[in-house]
């Protein structure tokens, strides 16, 4: 299946209707290759019976985009050509000539698109957006229920369509973390519909039985620990491990760029601490569960979910929480929670009896935390690399804990086991040819996946410049993998390295700063066809760093700032800025 659907430059000198009509004309044609055909092929009658359906996703960590794998299945055996495409790859004019549409569209960060989904957006939202009468569409909307804007992409991009005439195939659906069955049933719901617009109903017994994937979070793969050990200094506020486990005979493959799903455990003493305060043994019945086993394994007991803060606000009695909660603000919300668990909030009231039951309604499922691969399975077969942080702190003289880094750390030593599978992201990836530069820009253990990308191009003999910003506290106790990092620069496959230790002087100096010093170069290797990659912390620092590429881009490009964004845009298209952040 092509995965690609033809795009037509912004910048193609052609009128608005030449384009649609050239968008329109090359959609054909790639549904006609794509589905087997060539050009000479399939005759007009053929090609007039043709029932496309175009399925559209924007991911950040690759769920949408298997969801929409999932869709083009469906309805390739319902009787569809299906083209699937990321959101970003579609102009405007493509848009126009649809007639079925799908959308599947994860919500990033607190309500924002995803990255490959931001210019379709921009474009959609704008005064400029065509009318889109002649389409049918429906919108799978991804989220967490953790975050306020749950599923608002999906949100935005349904309403948007609704506005611009479009008529609706079906509901629009917004999935939690736990997303597969219900997503599932979504796709066998919608695209019967879908094939009701432009064709008569499939047969019955047209629908694919769906492949079994193997190994996921419902049934993760018991993996051995082969390696636990810390590579953050003695002296460094932060505990940075490195981790290996076996993939055994599991038929588990990767490739660099991919993350791990790791199935935690809860804590013991903090699930006796539930128990204590719940004045119940971990023998009770909760609806034919143990109690202990769902605070141990079904239920998550660190976060606060939204629903157990609305519950306990007016039980608690508690004049701060009160007050935030009830003015609605997200920000003063953020700011109570701080540094607090679930079980302090059910603290707040010392005295107050809870019933098990109730509270256990009250928490999400406990879920798997993802981590960024930091090995090429070229490098080590049979194996997978993670570098991960165990977060740790104290609140009211209790120990507070990270879920999953410190279940890593505590709990699986080497020889230990736990349930791990792969998930998959497919954007962002070590470039195709091996001949183009690669710029990395990863603080901490944003490290991780550039790990992996150096060892996958020294496996491949790659022949690109390979440039790493990487950064820290302080260099004596904060440079992981610096004895990996200097023996990648004195065999010359890295070829630039450039640090920033932001403690080590009086003036703190993070990565953006060492990118705006090097910008010239920077610049220069875009120029050449360079990959532009950034991971780590979304908040601030990839923020920074975008703000640094576009500064970089305005002054040693001699453009305007809307050039600049034009240029940056441009790389976005291209799959040459691409971003794994958290």
């Amino acid at each position: 299946m092509n995965t690609k659907v033809p795009y037509i430059p912004e910048d193609a000198p052609f009128s608005g209707e030449q384009k649609t009509w050239l968008g329109g004309f090359l959609a054909g044609l790639h549904s006609r290759l794509a589905t087997g055909g060539g050009v000479a092929a399939a005759p007009a009658a053929q090609a007039a019976d043709v029932k496309h359906l175009d399925i559209l996703f924007g991911t950040q960590t690759g769920n949408a985009e298997t969801v929409a794998e999932e869709a083009a299945a469906m309805a390739k055996a319902k009787g569809f050509a299906p083209r699937v495409a990321e959101m970003d790859d579609v102009s405007m004019e493509q848009l126009a000539t649809m007639q079925n549409l799908i959308v599947v569209v994860s919500t990033y960060g607190e309500g924002e698109m995803p990255d490959n989904a931001h210019q379709f957006w921009e474009a959609l939202s704008a005064t400029t957006a065509p009318r889109l009468e002649n389409l049918s569409y429906g919108v799978l909307a991804l989220g967490d229920t953790s975050y306020d804007e749950f599923c608002q992409a999906g949100k935005l991009v349904d309403t948007r369509l609704e506005q611009l005439g479009a008529r609706r195939l079906g509901a629009r659906v917004d999935c939690d973390v736990d997303f597969e069955d219900a997503a599932e049933a979504w796709i066998a719901a919608t695209i019967p519909d879908a094939g009701s617009v432009s064709a008569a109903e499939p047969a019955a017994d047209a629908a694919p039985k769906k492949e079994k994937s193997g190994w996921g979070r419902k049934n993760p793969y018991v993996s051995t620990m082969l390696d636990n050990h810390i590579v953050s200094g003695s002296k460094s506020a932060k505990e940075i491990r490195h981790i290996a486990f076996d993939l055994g005979d599991s038929g588990m493959t990767y490739e660099a760029g991919d993350a791990l799903g790791v199935m935690p455990v809860n804590a013991p003493d903090l699930v006796q601490a539930w128990l204590d305060r719940l004045g119940a043994g971990a023998d009770t019945d909760i609806n034919g569960t143990a109690l202990g086993d769902l605070l141990t394994t079904g239920r998550e007991i660190m976060t606060p979910s939204r629903d157990l803060i609305r519950a306990i606000e007016p039980l608690a009695k508690n004049d701060e929480l009160s007050h935030v909660v009830s003015n609605g603000d997200k920000e003063a919300l953020e700011h109570y929670l701080w540094g607090k668990d679930a079980l302090d909030l059910l603290n707040l009231n010392p005295n107050l009896a809870l019933d098990p039951a109730e509270v256990m309604s009250w928490l999400k499922p406990l879920q798997h935390r993802a981590y960024s691969i930091s090995s090429s399975p070229k490098a080590h077969p049979g194996e997978v690399h993670l570098t991960v942080a165990a977060v740790r702190w104290m609140y009211e003289n209790r120990p507070h804990r990270g879920v999953c880094s410190t279940f890593l750390a505590d709990h699986v030593p080497e020889g230990a086991q736990a349930g791990i599978f792969m998930s998959a992201n497919k954007s962002f990836r070590v470039p195709e040819d091996d001949s183009v530069p690669m710029i990395m820009v990863g603080p901490g253990t944003g490290i991780a996946p550039f790990r992996a990308f150096l060892e996958e191009r020294r496996e491949r003999r790659a022949s690109g410049a390979n440039w790493l910003f990487f950064g820290d506290q302080h260099r004596a106790s904060d440079f992981i993998y610096e004895d990996e990092i200097s023996a990648f620069s004195a065999s010359g496959l890295l070829t630039r390295l450039d640090l920033a230790f932001s403690r080590d002087q009086a003036e703190k100096v993070y990565v953006q700063h060492r990118m705006v010093e090097n910008g010239k170069d920077l610049f220069a290797q875009l120029e050449e066809g360079g990959y532009f990659y950034v991971c780590g912390d979304a908040t601030r620092m990839a923020r920074d760093v975008d703000d640094a590429l576009h500064q970089i881009v305005q002054t040693h490009g001699g453009v305007s700032a809307d050039g600049a964004v034009e240029y940056v845009n441009g790389l976005k298209r291209d799959k040459r800025y691409v971003r794994d952040v958290y």
